[in-house]
């Protein structure tokens, strides 16, 4: 069990890294890498998501339990927009393939409106 004091940190340096991970896919997006672009926008939503999920006391390391616990807490009790459902599982489902399937190329439109959306989805 965290203190207080050591959640608020761990907080922080969650949405912290997931306003990096803004910058890291900025770079990559520049330089064509949408791959790599890909999952940064992923892991920066999952970032910010880690850090409203301590703010509520819950913890998950895994990925769709912590999907499943934004949607359950968030979005079916509309306290968070659906379109921030559809914004996280189109960049989660869109990581898992650039990762994991082969001759995947994303287009520089995809990326953009993805980048965008994590932007939004971080600040809200």
């Amino acid at each position: 069990m965290i203190t207080e004091e050591e959640r608020n940190t761990l907080i922080e340096y969650r949405l912290q890294q997931a306003k990096e991970t803004i910058e890291e896919a900025d770079i990559l997006i520049a330089k064509n890498k949408y791959r790599a672009a890909v999952n940064r926008i992923y892991y920066g939503m999952f970032y910010s998501l880690l850090a409203l999920a301590l703010k509520y006391k819950y913890e998950s390391s895994k990925h769709q339990q912590l999907l499943g616990w934004f949607n359950k807490n968030f979005i079916h009790t509309k306290k968070i927009e659906i379109k921030y459902n559809k914004i996280i599982y189109t960049a989660f489902n869109k990581r898992n393939i650039g990762d994991y399937d082969t001759f995947i190329e994303f287009t520089e439109t995809d990326i953009l409106s993805m980048f965008y959306d994590m932007k939004d989805f971080i600040a809200a």
